[in-house]
C-alpha cells in the first residue's frame, strides 16, 4: 500500500507516495557508521516509526540508543546487535523488514580476502536471508563512486552511471574497491535470479564533521610532504547529511527499482580550491602541486617498475588508478534529482563551513 508520508508527517522534506508506510519495518545495517546513523536520524525525522538497527559488537550502541530515547513513543528503535557473517543473525535481522538500507562493509579491510568476506559474503547473507522472508519491498545497496573506470575518455568528459565501472577492478590493488564492485555484482545477480528489486548507490566523497581526512581525489602526504594531485579537478563531494537524505529517498521512491544512482552536490568545488579553503580555515602546510601529466608519468613508470621487479614495490600508484581519481572529469547528480527529486538541503559552502570547523577541533585535540 502506498501512503502519503508527508500528510503524516508535516516536517517531511516531501510529500510522495512512498513505497513503505511509516509503521513498515525498516533495517539499516552499519547503522552506527559515519552515514548510517545519519541515515537513522534522517528516517525518523521523515517520520518512519518502526526501525531495526544491526550493529556489530564492537559498535556504537550509544549513538543509537540517544537517537531512539529522542525520539520517545513516537517511534520504535529496535537495536540489534550481530554480525552479517552468521546466517543466522541474517535470518534475525530481516524478519518482518520491508525495507532494507545495506551500509556495512569491510572499510578498514587492507586484505582482498579480508574485503571480500566483509563485503560480499554478507551481502549475500543478507540477500538470501531477506529472500527466505519474501516480504522485502526494496533492497538499497550502498556501492562506491570508485567502481567506475574512467578510460578511455575524452578529457573532461562527464562521468556518470551511464559509464562503464572497471573489469579489472583487482588490478587496481585497493582491495576495498574490488570488494564493492563485486557487492554491486551480487545485488544484481539475486535481482535477476530471484526477483529482489533492489537500487544501487553510490556515493562521491563523504564528508563531513567526525571524519576530517582529506581525500586522496586532492592529494596524498605520502613522501612527507603533500602532493597535490587535482589541481583544477571537480572533487565529487557530497556532505553527509545530504549523501544520507539521498539513500533514504532511493529506498521509498516508487518505479525506480534496479536502478543504479550517483550522489554528488551541487557547487563542487576544484582540488585547488578545497585545498585552498582547507588551508585557510584549518591549518596551513606546505604542499606540492604535481601537473597531470607528471603524475601520470609516475604512475605508469611506478606501474611499470611494479611488473619488472615482480612486486618489489606495492602497487600504490597505477594507471587505473590515475584514472579513477586523479584524471579530468567532470560529475552529474541530474539523475539523482530527477528520479528522487533530492536536492542538497547543506548547500556547498555552509558543508564545507560545518566540515572545516570540526576539522580545526580535530586539529586542536590531536
Amino acid at each position: 500500500m502506498n501512503v502519503d508520508v508527508g500528510k503524516i508527517n508535516s516536517g517531511a522534506p516531501l510529500r510522495k507516495n512512498y513505497i513503505v508506510s511509516p509503521d513498515d519495518l525498516i533495517l539499516i545495517t552499519g547503522s552506527a557508521g559515519f552515514i548510517g546513523s545519519r541515515v537513522v536520524e534522517s528516517l525518523l525525522h521523515w517520520g518512519f516509526r518502526n526501525l531495526r538497527c544491526l550493529i556489530r559488537p564492537s559498535g556504537d550502541i550509544a549513538k543509537i540508543k540517544s537517537l531512539g530515547e529522542r525520539q520517545g513513543d513516537r517511534a520504535r528503535v529496535e537495536i540489534l546487535t550481530g554480525n552479517l557473517l552468521s546466517k543466522e543473525d541474517c535470518a534475525a535481522a530481516t524478519k518482518d523488514v520491508a525495507l532494507i538500507y545495506h551500509l556495512a562493509a569491510g572499510r578498514g579491510e587492507k586484505s582482498f580476502p579480508g574485503a571480500f568476506v566483509n563485503s560480499v559474503v554478507t551481502t549475500r547473507n543478507l540477500l538470501e536471508a531477506s529472500v527466505t522472508q519474501q516480504c522485502l519491498k526494496r533492497f538499497v545497496n550502498i556501492g562506491s563512486f570508485s567502481v567506475y573506470s574512467n578510460r578511455h575518455k575524452f578529457k573532461r568528459r562527464l562521468l556518470d552511471e551511464s559509464c562503464p565501472t572497471d573489469e579489472h577492478i583487482e588490478l587496481r590493488g585497493e582491495a576495498y574497491c574490488f570488494a564493492k564492485a563485486k557487492q554491486d555484482e551480487i545485488v544484481i545477480e539475486y535481482g535477476k535470479r530471484f526477483g529482489t528489486p533492489f537500487v544501487i548507490v553510490r556515493p562521491g566523497y563523504v564528508f563531513g564533521p567526525g571524519k576530517n581526512a582529506i581525500t586522496d581525489r586532492v592529494g596524498i602526504d605520502t613522501f612527507g610532504i603533500f602532493l597535490h594531485l587535482g589541481g583544477s579537478n571537480r572533487v565529487p563531494l557530497t556532505y553527509v547529511e545530504n549523501c544520507a537524505e539521498a539513500i533514504v529517498l532511493a529506498g521509498l521512491m516508487p518505479g525506480i527499482d534496479r536502478e543504479v544512482i550517483n550522489v554528488v552536490d551541487d557547487d563542487l568545488p576544484s582540488s585547488r580550491q578545497f585545498l585552498r579553503l582547507y588551508k585557510k580555515n584549518v591549518i596551513r602546510f606546505k604542499s606540492l602541486y604535481v601537473p597531470h601529466f607528471m603524475s601520470y608519468v609516475f604512475c605508469y613508470l611506478w606501474e611499470k617498475y611494479f611488473v619488472w621487479s615482480e612486486g618489489q614495490l606495492p602497487l600504490v600508484f597505477n594507471l587505473r588508478r590515475w584514472h579513477a581519481y586523479i584524471k579530468k572529469t567532470r560529475y552529474s547528480n541530474e539523475k539523482l534529482k530527477k528520479l528522487v527529486g533530492w536536492t542538497p538541503k547543506i548547500p556547498m559552502n555552509e558543508a564545507l563551513g560545518r566540515y572545516f570547523e570540526s576539522c580545526r577541533d580535530g586539529q586542536k585535540n590531536a
